[in-house]
């Protein structure tokens, strides 16, 4: 059963999100953030995973998915710092962002706005290193197509309809015009970076220089996936994603049990 569609507004912005998994009080958040012309159902093979082991918050951004041609879309700073509002007006803490494409540029940008309440990132195929004209990226599409899980083309070319041409040339200047190179050393939080080696939009090296900038990263690359590669390699990527939330987990301090009354400490 598809999770009920919650909305959080800010002034004249809408950013629509979905609850699902574990009860908020059973588990640590876990926010996922798509990529460009992307929507939540990008995470489709990923979320019955997901959903085993934490209370997961999908949000869609605005101009993209739910929202569709209803708002202009907003750029990757922007973007960040609503999602970032939006997580303190959840009291949300201990959360784990993970981001795909532009959503892991954004997700990089989260957690430098609240290091308090961001926890972890998992980076997938993220963007923010790629300093190319937008039209030169938007070439690559067939290719990276092709590359891909076939029959998940259609889905990519809905929601990249649904987005609307302005939206998707807008995001993409900006987004590319965003450097992230200055931000990674003050990125605090355990870091995934995980990519497909058949990626042609964002080249694994991409990935690699990510993870080389943040201090406490590790480099995962999947063979068999593009650069959806949540779609291309579900099972990779679930598990990969799954180590990593229960290493973070046992990572973090645990509570003293307290001491019988008659028991010298």
């Amino acid at each position: 059963m598809t999770a009920p569609q919650h909305l959080y507004t800010s002034g004249s912005r809408r950013l629509y999100y979905r609850q699902s998994g574990l009860n908020p009080g059973q588990a640590e958040p876990l926010v996922l953030i798509h990529g460009l012309s992307g929507s939540r159902r990008w995470w489709r093979y990923n979320l019955p995973a997901l959903e085993a082991v934490r209370c997961v918050y999908v949000v869609e951004l605005v101009g993209f998915g739910s929202v569709r041609r209803r708002q202009r879309a907003l750029g990757v700073q922007d973007a960040a710092a609503l999602v970032a509002e939006w997580i303190g007006a959840l009291n949300l803490n201990g959360v784990t962002v993970i981001g795909h494409s532009m959503g892991g540029q954004i997700s990089l940008r989260v957690a430098a706005l609240c290091p308090e309440r961001v926890s972890g990132l998992v980076l997938a195929a993220a963007s923010g290193l790629l300093h190319r004209a937008w039209w030169r990226v938007a070439a690559q599409l067939p290719l990276a197509l092709r590359r891909g899980r076939l029959n998940f083309v259609p889905t990519i070319l809905a929601d990249g309809a649904r987005a609307g041409l302005p939206n998707l040339i807008r995001s993409s200047r900006d987004l590319l015009r965003d450097d992230v190179t200055d931000l990674l050393p003050g990125i605090v939080q355990p870091t995934l970076v995980i990519w497909g080696k058949n990626d042609v939009l964002l080249p694994p090296a991409l990935g690699e220089a990510i993870a080389a900038g943040i201090r406490d990263s590790r480099f995962v690359l999947l063979p068999h996936a593009g650069h959806v590669l949540m779609v291309d390699s579900p099972f990779e990527f679930n598990r990969e994603v799954l180590a990593f939330l229960a290493q973070s987990l046992r990572a973090q301090p645990q509570p003293t049990p307290p001491h019988d009354a008659g028991e010298t400490p």
